[in-house]
């Protein structure tokens, strides 16, 4: 199955020492160009995220976000030291009843208590642990759209295909009514001339201009193309360059079948050709 360039996913896991998130965008390039936007506490793995993505994809500009929330940067994210405010508490008292004073007890005052609100902490392998699992699940998130589109790109290609396949088979059937017209433009001319030609002269001269304009090796060509871009269509192996490259010698065909046309219908066929080509190059840009 081919896979398109474009694709995206995001995955995030949220824990009592913070949030992770990760997220993966896709588009055209001629090579596999990786960037990285990483927290300063995550910026150690990019060499494994750079491994990861190089494993599973061949082609493509991919940006990898990274964004960590720690739980300390909101309130949601302290906990208070229950013991220690107890003890706080009974200290108070205390000192309450030695002043035999009582002054009630400020609670934003006992927050400002060192260790009063404490913030989860995470370990390095737990958070890396993390990063990487939700790498997994975005490739294989953002893989999966790339082969939903690359399966309608495969769809669009053979009907391209399909049409390039009768314009091929429709110049292949006229080729002997053009060359019987051209045979017969060449008598008409000499007879205009009211000139004594010999007949063996007249069909040399004629075999010379078919074989000036003659496709048959084009067409066969263009035949030969089709068969390898179904081949290469079927391939589980990323086929995008090779699909440029078969684009090239389409066009290459098409040029020299217009360059060598003596008849209208001919050179409908190489724009027509032509014109297919173009869109089917259009669509192999997005194909890995």
């Amino acid at each position: 199955m081919i896979r398109s360039m474009t694709g995206y996913a995001r995955q995030e896991s949220s824990h009592s020492w913070g949030t992770l998130s990760l997220e993966l965008r896709s588009v055209n390039h001629r090579y596999l160009e990786l960037g990285f936007r990483l927290p300063e506490e995550l910026r150690c793995h990019e060499a494994r995220l750079r491994e990861q993505l190089q494993q599973h994809l061949q082609r493509g500009k991919v940006d990898c976000n990274v964004r960590f929330q720690s739980a300390a940067s909101g309130i949601l994210g302290f906990q208070i030291n229950q013991p220690l405010v107890e003890q706080l508490a009974r200290a108070c008292d205390s000192i309450n009843r030695v002043l035999h004073e009582h002054s009630p007890v400020n609670a934003l005052e006992v927050l400002r208590w060192p260790e009063v609100l404490q913030t989860p902490t995470v370990e390095p392998e737990v958070l890396q642990q993390t990063l990487m699992r939700l790498l997994q699940k975005a490739l294989h998130e953002m893989i999966a759209m790339r082969e939903r589109e690359g399966d309608k790109l495969q769809q669009l290609l053979l009907q391209r295909l399909h049409a390039i396949t009768q314009v091929v088979a429709n110049v292949r059937a006229v080729l002997p009514e053009i060359r019987t017209l051209l045979r017969e433009k060449l008598q008409a001319r000499i007879r205009d001339l009211s000139l004594e030609v010999n007949s063996e002269r007249i069909d040399q001269e004629l075999v010379l201009l078919v074989q000036k304009m003659d496709v048959d090796e084009e067409l066969d060509r263009l035949n030969t193309h089709i068969s390898e871009v179904r081949h290469v269509l079927n391939s589980k192996e990323p086929v995008g360059r090779r699909l440029d490259f078969l684009m090239q010698e389409f066009n290459r065909e098409a040029n020299t079948l217009g360059s060598k046309s003596a008849d209208v219908r001919t050179s409908n066929a190489a724009v027509d050709l032509k014109v297919l080509i173009e869109q089917m190059r259009e669509q192999v840009q997005n194909i890995e």
